[in-house]
């Protein structure tokens, strides 16, 4: 065996990738929005909402985000089969597959050592969905598969079993160096400490002085206050500390024998020195972080009768960022839907990024964030984290594709490129941080403190090379993107003047990507179609209906509501 092996799950087409183009990103002034004025010093202004392709949103900041995110929240398409009655069913698996692997790769380039991906999705994807995870990600940074309760009553309608819940994938870029935030404790579970001998160390609760675990000096009798002999622990048990130390634990006032001294001794368990956060389970009710039917609610309450299909409740993302995050941190939902978890991030005090390509970014999303801003939104999550508006955020769209096509059918700088959009575009194409000096013309960007790269659409002679390499200096490297050069060969320049290197543009970049490709989502209009079957017999042709009609049956049974956006 001539290599090594490994499991992986494999599907049509895995092995195809596509080349994305890192286009940049272009501000809106006019749809970006901020508050009128500074709430509290820790508003934060400068997130993010990105309109366009999330694919290619994602290339768009792995350049300036690699490493720098704590928490992706994704809530992809559920893939549920009720919409893919025209395709064929095993092309449209891999595609689903193919999609969310493309985008996996990159986020997990996006989080920091820290940072931690989770991922709702439901039982038609989840194990093929954990399996890729365990590819990209590696099984030993899986951390947990949660279960969301959902809904709060069975559906009568189901075929076999009404579904109440949902999963939340959670993998860490790091599994050795994540650790999540505890969870706060309950005003139920600090209900069970009392006070009832005025103890000045504050609330216990009594703790059984007996256990199971064999223990060589955990076996006598005690003698309580009362004067009443307890001849040993209960049967199969022993005490949990021994003779001297029950007797220092008495000394310290931390036994408790009951009102009149006559009880099995218990150890109290002070409130004040017991842990103040609780390990996160796996198991989330609806009544701890909402259902379905709460977000629509949230969502009806923002936008009237336009309801949004597929919303989470604002308390399933504040579970989340509380695990995960801390203020401050940045957040990251490339699938953003009606804004959950920018509105929740917000109130939250984190930072976020979103990326949405349907309309509803303009029709839901930035109605939503402006309401957060102005502190207009009372529902959700607002009233407990106090939330009284401040802060905003920036609004992107994804610039075209860098290269086109002319009349003529030949490649192009896309007209609409300005000088400055250029050289940002062929700055992040070459691995550049675009910074234009104030002060030196030729610096665009740079790689280090002493590579820097120079965009301009001239024709540069040699005499205008020899004026820049004298500028640039022997101590430093300019990379020259130029329309073309002449009076000498690219070689011949190499040679006159090493700190320089020169390359034309477009022919530099021609190669590179996919140019023009707008449009990597996983919108089913965007799948291929089914191969049309071929005629059958009329026998086959009457089994085939008769199949085909019990199939339709089972699909309208299972998701005769629309699946996941009918929840």
């Amino acid at each position: 065996m001539t290599s090594k092996q490994k499991l992986e799950l494999t599907w049509i087409g895995k092995e195809k990738r596509p080349r994305l183009e890192p286009r940049i990103l272009l501000e809106d002034p006019e749809k970006s929005y901020h508050a009128k004025h500074r709430v509290t010093e820790n508003d934060i202004f400068d997130n993010r909402l990105i309109f366009g392709d999330n694919l290619l949103a994602l290339k768009a900041l792995e350049a300036e985000f690699a490493g720098k995110v704590k928490c992706v929240f994704i809530d992809p398409p559920y893939n549920t089969g009720s919409a893919f009655t025209h395709y064929d069913d095993g092309l449209e698996h891999s595609i689903w597959l193919g999609l969310m692997r493309d985008r996996l790769e990159i986020i997990r380039r996006l989080l920091s050592e820290d940072g931690s991906l989770w991922i709702t999705i439901d039982d038609n994807e989840a194990h093929y969905l954990k399996v890729l995870c365990d590819e990209i990600f590696g099984r030993a940074n899986f951390v947990a598969s949660v279960i969301w309760r959902k809904n709060y009553s069975p559906k009568s309608s189901a075929r076999h079993f009404s579904v109440d819940h949902d999963y939340v994938l959670i993998y860490a870029k790091n599994g050795e160096g994540w650790f999540p935030n505890p969870m706060p404790r309950s005003e139920k579970q600090d209900a069970a400490y009392k006070n009832p001998d005025q103890d000045p160390r504050g609330k216990w609760k009594p703790g059984d002085l007996s256990a199971r675990n064999f223990y060589g000096a955990g076996t006598y009798p005690i003698t309580c206050p009362s004067g009443r002999v307890i001849a040993g622990p209960p049967n199969g048990m022993y005490w949990r500390v021994s003779r001297e130390r029950l007797a220092e634990l008495d000394a310290d006032k931390r036994i408790w024998w009951g009102k009149d001294g006559n009880n099995v001794p218990a150890i109290k368990r002070f409130l004040s020195e017991v842990k103040q956060g609780l390990v996160p389970q796996t198991f989330w009710s609806y009544d701890e972080v909402g259902h379905t039917q709460d977000a629509k609610r949230e969502v009806v309450a923002l936008f009237g009768d336009d309801v949004f299909g597929t919303p989470k409740p604002e308390r399933l993302l504040e579970r989340v960022m509380n695990i995960a995050t801390k203020p401050n941190d940045l957040v990251l939902d490339s699938f953003a839907g009606s804004g959950t978890t920018g509105a929740v991030a917000h109130k939250m005090g984190r930072r976020w990024i979103m990326v949405e390509l349907g309309e509803h970014c303009h029709t839901h999303i930035i109605p939503r964030m402006k309401k957060v801003i102005d502190g207009e939104d009372k529902g959700g999550i607002s009233k407990a984290v106090n939330w009284q508006g401040g802060g905003g955020f920036r609004y992107y769209r994804l610039a075209p594709s860098l290269i086109v096509n002319d009349r003529w059918g030949n490649p192009v700088i896309n007209p609409e490129y300005n000088a400055a959009q250029l050289a940002e575009a062929l700055a992040k194409l070459e691995g550049f941080a675009y910074a234009p000096s104030e002060t030196r013309w030729w610096q665009h960007g740079h790689s280090s403190e002493r590579d820097f790269i120079y965009v301009t659409t001239q024709n540069l002679s040699a005499e205008q090379l020899q004026a820049l390499s004298d500028e640039v200096g022997q101590e430093q490297s300019l990379l020259v993107c130029c329309s073309a050069f002449h009076g000498v060969t690219a070689t011949r320049a190499s040679e006159r003047w090493p700190n320089l290197t020169l390359k034309k543009i477009p022919k530099m970049v021609l190669a590179r990507c996919e140019w023009g490709h707008d449009d990597y989502s996983l919108n089913v209009a965007n799948l291929p179609m089914a191969a049309p079957e071929a005629p059958l017999s009329p026998a086959l042709s009457r089994e085939g209906r008769g199949r085909k009609s019990r199939e339709a049956a089972l699909t309208a049974d299972l998701f005769g509501d629309g699946g996941e956006a009918a929840e």
